[in-house]
């Protein structure tokens, strides 16, 4: 199956409004999924659409790309696998002020 990244989505989208949007341009959708905050729930603003098997992906990229959804103009491309995150991470029982997780100071 063929996948969109589609960005630039208003905040009040859905993935029902996101399906149907890509269905009104005349593509078969398998799924569709807007990204939503872990911890709010609020819309990222992105989101994926799967299209259904035969679909040429090239024609739905040209043929949405730039299209209005809620008065804002689409971002869709061809969607990328993720990129492994490296670093940074927190990975240990100590925050970086040297303190254990309960906020007590430890002594080494």
């Amino acid at each position: 199956m063929s996948k969109l990244y589609v960005g630039n989505l208003p905040h009040s989208a859905t993935d029902s409004s996101l399906s149907e949007f890509v269905t009104n341009a005349g593509f078969g959708v398998a799924s569709a999924q807007v990204m939503r905050d872990k911890f709010t729930g609020q819309a990222r603003g992105f989101g994926f659409v799967e299209l259904s098997d035969g679909q040429d992906l090239q024609r739905a990229v040209s043929s949405l790309n730039g299209q209005s959804l809620e008065g804002r103009p689409l971002t869709v491309n061809e969607a990328r696998p993720q990129q492994q995150r490296t670093g940074g991470g927190f990975s240990g029982q100590r925050d970086r002020g040297g303190r254990d997780r309960g906020g007590r100071k430890r002594n080494y």
